[in-house]
């Protein structure tokens, strides 16, 4: 009982601070109407608890809250569209190759493969490099490597379901394979997928992050959490708050989808 309550407050904890986030990101035009590329050159660089600037002004005198906000929305908007396309095609390729087996097993496999064989990061950022800085780029880049993880968990799962008891009477009962696959055979993958796509989301807003910091990813002046951190770089000593602060909302975000994942992988255990 003592277990299960820990269980529960883990993933509570978690969706109560991701909710807390996107609220704050989402309604931020009423919480706080300040425009995050207004610049005030007179008032620059103006230290946390500055009136009128509660978390300070950066070089250019911009609101550091109105932009850690404004960035929040953008890259966590980033974050969950450029999962929706990957995660359905990836579990869709998995559940196929793990049923069906044979050659369709051996091309999603070989595919799969082929992708895995190179450094994931490595990919990602010759891909970006390739298709533009911008939204476009990170889509484009995840949609051609952001399946493979959920392919795999998915091919798994189909796999050990695929000679059980309830898959083969269906199939005597003569019902089509979309159906089997659907009906008994996703409701088994999705506990797993799910688990996996909190842990896949933080590792995606890693990326998104790491390509702003890098200059292939958001354009400027569309705020982002890691062109912050890059163009703060250069005044940690005097201004230290330019970049630790967008750096402790990636790593806010982070814990509270790890923790959603670990409250519903024991939810679901």
């Amino acid at each position: 009982m003592q277990e299960k309550r820990k269980q529960k407050k883990t993933l509570w904890l978690g969706l109560g601070m991701l909710a807390l986030l996107l609220a704050a990101a989402l309604l931020r035009p009423l919480i706080w109407p300040v425009d995050p590329l207004a610049q005030d050159l007179i008032n620059f660089l103006k230290a946390p608890g500055t009136p009128g600037h509660p978390l300070g002004t950066d070089q250019l005198g911009r609101d550091i809250l109105a932009r850690l906000l404004a960035a929040g929305r953008t890259d966590l908007l980033i974050m969950a569209a450029a999962e929706v396309i990957p995660f359905a095609a990836g579990i869709f390729l998995g559940m196929a190759s793990g049923y069906f087996g044979g050659r369709v097993e051996w091309v999603i496999t070989l595919v799969t493969d082929t992708f895995i064989a190179f450094p994931y990061y490595l990919l990602i950022i010759v891909v970006a490099f390739v298709t533009g800085a911008g939204m476009k780029g990170i889509f484009i880049t995840f949609m051609l490597v952001g399946w493979l993880l959920y392919a795999r968990v998915a091919k798994g799962v189909t796999a050990s379901l695929r000679n059980s008891e309830w898959v083969q009477s269906a199939k005597v009962m003569g019902y089509p394979d979309l159906r089997i696959l659907l009906t008994q055979v996703l409701p088994n993958v999705l506990p797993q997928a799910v688990v996996v796509l909190m842990t896949d989301m933080a590792g995606l807003l890693v990326i998104i992050v790491t390509l702003g910091y890098l200059g292939i990813g958001i354009s400027p002046p569309v705020p982002d959490w890691g062109t912050m951190i890059a163009e703060g770089q250069g005044f940690m000593t005097t201004a230290w708050w330019l970049s630790v602060l967008p750096g402790l909302m990636v790593v806010y975000t982070g814990i509270s989808l790890s923790l959603i994942g670990d409250g519903l992988a024991d939810r679901w255990r």
